[in-house]
């Protein structure tokens, strides 16, 4: 007898609000993600990433997203929000990862811009330092964020590659296409951003809501 395949898992990266997160948390989602970077329209102070923190503390693990942190920010943004995980966005090398993951003491997410095959190259080596690895969509040339930006790249890009256990997809996904994301891709574990967004930064619950629902049926 076939075992049955676990249902897939959420994040909500870019929640900034009491009233959104309360929304991902009462959907269901298995993660939600602060966003502590500057140039994003969804920082987060660590005044208020320490709030949403403890309002979601014990409803589902708590990220926080940081861009090339120095120790500093590092150990800041732990002291703040006590994260279960620290996702790291920017250009963060496999020796700076492990130095941040054992700087914190939390378990470490690297994203990986992909664009063509050749970008998944990188993973191996992310692969031995990180606990988790996140594909994004590369962001176009030119943009001032380095995810969030609304865009997907090519899923195919993705067949027969080997991938680490817990390997998350990211970039442009929404209710309506990620039931194929997950189909295509076979991966376990989704996050999303702009996809649950009425505008840049504003995360809508309805649209959070039939995100996860979505989710869920697709396994």
């Amino acid at each position: 007898m076939t075992a049955p395949i676990p249902p897939a898992r959420v994040k909500i990266c870019g929640l900034s609000t009491p009233k959104t997160l309360e929304a991902a948390l009462t959907a269901g989602a298995d993660w939600i993600g602060l966003v502590h970077f500057l140039r994003s329209p969804r920082h987060v102070s660590f005044e208020q990433a320490s709030k949403l923190s403890a309002q979601a503390r014990g409803r589902a693990e708590r990220v926080v997203l940081l861009v090339d942190p120095d120790d500093a920010l590092v150990q800041a943004a732990v002291e703040a929000m006590d994260p279960d995980l620290i996702q790291l966005h920017g250009r963060e090398s496999p020796e700076r990862v492990a130095a941040i993951r054992a700087l914190s003491g939390r378990p470490v997410m690297k994203a990986i811009g992909v664009a063509t095959r050749a970008d998944l190259d990188a993973i191996p080596a992310y692969a031995g330092v990180a606990d988790r690895i996140l594909l994004d969509a590369k962001p176009p040339p030119g943009a001032a964020l380095p995810g969030g930006n609304g865009h997907r790249f090519d899923w195919a890009i993705l067949a027969d590659a080997e991938l680490p256990d817990g390997t998350m997809l990211s970039g442009g996904l929404d209710a309506y296409n990620v039931t194929e994301a997950l189909t295509s891709t076979e991966l376990g574990a989704v996050d999303v951003s702009s996809g649950v967004e009425s505008a840049p930064g504003l995360k809508d619950p309805d649209k959070i809501a039939a995100f996860v629902a979505a989710v869920r049926a697709a396994r």
